[in-house]
């Protein structure tokens, strides 16, 4: 850093002795400083890491599989959630918020998640409990209570068949939270999770109408008011992009009544639109870079060099099929089946579908929804391989 200073020095004071300045850096070179510039980036560090744990970093460079492995993927998505649990102890929509909520629905092909899952959202919950009202709306504290909700809704849905008490107690709690607008209070600066009130509330009317007879059933006038108040601001608030619209799709797929036929095939029409041709679907055309959050990460994506000509990713491929067939798109459908072929071709060696994160170029969290929403995909378009054979200890 001294000799970086010193040649400045040296320019500034005559321009002229640019020479001497040469021969200063071979000086620093020969000598082995090293430039701060010059120092080769540091490696990323493991994608999750906790005791006996490491996930390596995901990479756009990593070789794809000749067949898809269903076992390397699923391997992928508990480890992350455990090490995610085990190193932060916390709910996170990106990583063991997103096992809880697809991981359930997989549990007839490929058997039942792993129950530690359950148990940490079950401990979260009763912690989140006990916090005072102003934490429990501070920060990615509503998130949380959103995603504990849906995570328990849906392993109650498709592991045990019936409303536990825990997830009446979380769907409380999660409507106790709700702001007079009919969503919640939201980060806005780490898309697509943490960054929209609008997907916020999307999620949140998922988690009541997948939560098992828990809506129909419904008696406490209170909370009735509130599901109203959630269902009118979907419809009436505008989504920033159309990867909200998407979202608001999805659950519409699962709440009675929140759209119109009419409505819900616009959207339908909008997701189709946007395949790509080689059959995939690219987060980046959902949103133009100043949309995302609140605009903060508009110079990353502007500086990408696949900008104008964005490739189909693991995360959006996944979730367009999920939507596209909770909207009652057919399994043989052409594009519905260029959509799997692409998915069957692009898994990598990790298990991973690769996806690019909107926010940094370290971590790629987006990558474990990127693995998840493609395994239920080809789940739901009867295109799922069998699961291979544990073979090695988790």
């Amino acid at each position: 850093m001294f000799g970086w200073r010193f040649a400045r020095r040296v320019a500034s004071v005559n321009s002229g002795r640019s020479r001497l300045v040469l021969s200063l850096c071979s000086w620093l070179s020969v000598s082995g400083i090293v430039w701060a510039q010059d120092k080769a980036p540091e490696p990323n560090p493991p994608q999750y890491q906790f005791d006996k744990i490491s996930v390596p970093p995901a990479s756009a460079e990593e070789p794809r599989l000749e067949r898809v492995s269903v076992r390397k993927a699923l391997d992928y998505l508990e480890q992350g959630a455990l090490a995610w649990n085990g190193s932060r102890q916390c709910v996170t929509c990106h990583t063991n918020g997103t096992y809880m909520v697809i991981r359930p629905a997989l549990t007839t092909q490929a058997g039942p998640p792993n129950e530690e899952m359950r148990r940490h959202f079950v401990t979260s919950l009763e912690q989140f409990g006990e916090k005072k009202p102003e934490d429990q709306q501070m920060s990615v504290a509503p998130a949380q209570a959103i995603y504990m909700a849906a995570g328990l809704a849906e392993w109650d849905a498709n592991v045990t068949k019936k409303l536990s008490p825990e997830t009446e107690k979380a769907l409380a709690l999660m409507l106790k939270l709700q702001l007079e607008s009919g969503t919640w209070g939201s980060l806005d600066c780490w898309p697509p999770y943490e960054s929209s009130a609008f997907h916020l509330a999307t999620v949140a009317a998922m988690a009541v109408g997948t939560a098992p007879g828990w809506l129909a059933n419904l008696t406490d006038e209170g909370l009735k008011a509130k599901v109203e108040r959630l269902k009118n601001y979907l419809r009436t608030e505008t989504p920033r992009q159309d990867y909200d619209r998407t979202l608001l799709l999805w659950a519409a797929a699962r709440v009675p009544g929140l759209l119109e036929a009419g409505p819900r095939q616009v959207l339908v029409e909008m997701v189709l639109k946007k395949q790509r041709e080689d059959g995939g679907w690219s987060i980046r055309s959902f949103g133009e870079p100043e949309q995302w959050g609140r605009g903060n990460r508009a110079d990353k994506l502007r500086a990408e060099p696949e900008l104008a000509n964005p490739p189909s990713d693991g995360h959006q491929t996944g979730l367009a099929l999920i939507v596209l067939r909770e909207s009652g798109i057919p399994a043989n459908d052409p594009r519905i089946q260029a959509g799997v072929k692409w998915l069957l071709a692009n898994q990598r060696a990790s298990g991973r579908w690769w996806t690019r994160s909107l926010n940094t170029e370290k971590w790629h969290f987006i990558t474990y929804s990127g693995t998840a929403f493609p395994l239920l995909a080809l789940s739901m378009c009867d295109a799922l391989p069998a699961v291979e054979p544990q073979t090695s200890s988790r």
